[in-house]
């Protein structure tokens, strides 16, 4: 039997240009009838389907394209507004929803949108369920329609944003604060530019906001996770005691100790993962990492008597893989980091928590949790490419990898692979020099530009 590709589904979830297909109003609708579908072969009677979204201009459409399609097969929607990633999945473990749907792009630009569905325990559902949902939406097999008394309810859920603060603030000690603390805080003018400043004021923080003003086309846009420079700057300047960046949907974090260094997620999973050791609390002692997870964070891992799992780049790889291996903590060096303990998805508030506790209860700066870790000289060039075309079929691309891994010998490593999510192609060098692996990496993206390629993305 020959396995179906899948043409809607990306690695993670639809995504593409707003009013282009995939992202089009008329797939949209069809995408909510499909997922109506499922639920109704599942288990036929009344469903509740969560829908949250990020600040894109584009998501008021495809928020109503959604109730148009769930509503007309008879399923009630709950809608949430703009809300992070992980609000929509524990929104729907709470409602005892059947379904959520997260309308975002993630980290991608104001004009790209896409579709993240959940099932009801919060994750993210499986590729046999994406194929499913497809599989309706090409051959139109939704099943019967409602009778005209039967079609579905749209309510608006006032409170989620304050049930989600909660929730996050709970994942922090009872008793403990964060007074005296100064936190430079970039919501990428996204989905959390209003929960993540409450929930560490609410703890007592101060909190300087930055990325807090979505006006639906300037989400991502030099600011964020993707542009940690903005809060390294602002930590210095204000005197903070760190910075924290999320991305448009707040799944992901990168955070800036006292001194303006940028602490990525491979070192709050450092940072994480030896403190829940040292509380025997690492559930089978093990965590999940990437192909992309430094050399050097994986020997200091290995130093702590931690095994380490590798899993492909994707939440939903890490994701997985903690699932199959019985691992409470995974993460990507990209700063999506999940706590199975808390959530079911990669949560940015909450890893921020998480790393502040520890700074707290051991009376020390983000750089001191950081001292120990010594990471490799490390590369990484983003170049987009016109075509995802397979990279064996270019003979000098395949003549550079050769050449550059005989330089680097034994003591380094080159990573080449396509994004899932945009035309780009991520360039990893790794080596024991930063001047060389810095070279070497400029060397493959210019050869990729020349053979792919529009431009070097910075």
């Amino acid at each position: 039997m020959v396995q179906e590709t899948k043409q809607l589904f990306g690695t993670d979830g639809v995504r593409g240009r707003a009013n282009f297909e995939p992202m089009t109003i008329e797939t949209i609708v069809l995408l909510g009838k499909a997922v109506a579908g499922v639920l109704l072969e599942e288990r036929p009677g009344k469903h509740r389907v969560v829908i949250g979204k990020d600040t894109r201009l584009s998501g008021y459409m495809f928020e109503s394209a959604l109730i148009a399609g769930l509503t007309s097969m008879g399923v009630e929607t709950l809608v949430l507004g703009p809300i992070p990633t992980p609000g929509v999945a524990f929104i729907t473990r709470a409602y005892r929803a059947d379904a959520g749907i997260m309308i975002s792009a993630s980290h991608n630009p104001y004009w790209d949108n896409g579709i993240k569905i959940f099932s009801s325990e919060g994750f993210k559902i499986s590729d046999a369920v994406e194929t499913r949902i497809e599989a309706m939406v090409r051959e139109f097999t939704f099943g019967n329609l409602p009778e005209d008394h039967a079609v579905g309810k749209n309510k608006r859920v006032v409170d989620a944003m304050g049930r989600y603060i909660e929730f996050a603030k709970a994942t922090f000690p009872k008793g403990k604060t964060l007074k005296g603390l100064k936190i430079v805080l970039d919501c990428a003018h996204g989905a959390a530019y209003k929960v993540a400043p409450s929930v560490f004021e609410e703890l007592d923080a101060e909190v300087l906001c930055y990325g807090c003003e979505p006006t639906g086309v300037n989400i991502n846009e030099n600011c964020g996770a993707l542009f940690p420079s903005v809060i390294q700057k602002a930590v210095i300047e204000h005197q903070a005691h760190l910075g924290i960046a999320l991305d448009g949907d707040g799944d992901r974090i990168i955070m800036v100790d006292e001194k303006g260094h940028i602490v990525d997620g491979d070192m709050i999973l450092s940072i994480c993962a030896h403190d829940l050791k040292r509380k025997s609390q690492l559930r089978r002692n093990r965590v999940v990492a990437t192909v992309m997870t430094n050399f050097g964070v994986l020997k200091y891992l290995e130093s702590q008597d931690i095994d380490v799992l590798i899993s492909p780049v994707g939440d939903r790889h890490v994701l997985q893989s903690m699932l199959e291996n019985e691992a409470s903590l995974g993460g990507e060096q990209s700063g999506h980091m999940i706590f199975l303990d808390y959530n079911t998805t990669g949560d940015g508030i909450v890893s921020a928590l998480q790393v502040l506790r520890i700074m707290i209860e051991s009376e020390s700066t983000l750089s001191d949790l950081t001292s120990a870790i010594v990471k490799s000289p490390q590369a990484l060039i983003n170049v987009s490419v016109r075509e995802k075309l397979p990279l064996d079929n270019f003979p000098s691309i395949q003549e550079a990898l050769r050449d550059i891994q005989s330089t680097l010998g034994s003591s380094g490593r080159i990573l080449l692979r396509y994004s899932g999510t945009e035309n780009i192609c991520r360039v990893m060098v790794e080596g024991l020099k930063k001047h060389q692996v810095d070279c070497l990496a400029k060397t493959l993206a210019d050869i990729i530009t020349l053979e792919l390629g529009s431009r070097v993305i910075e």
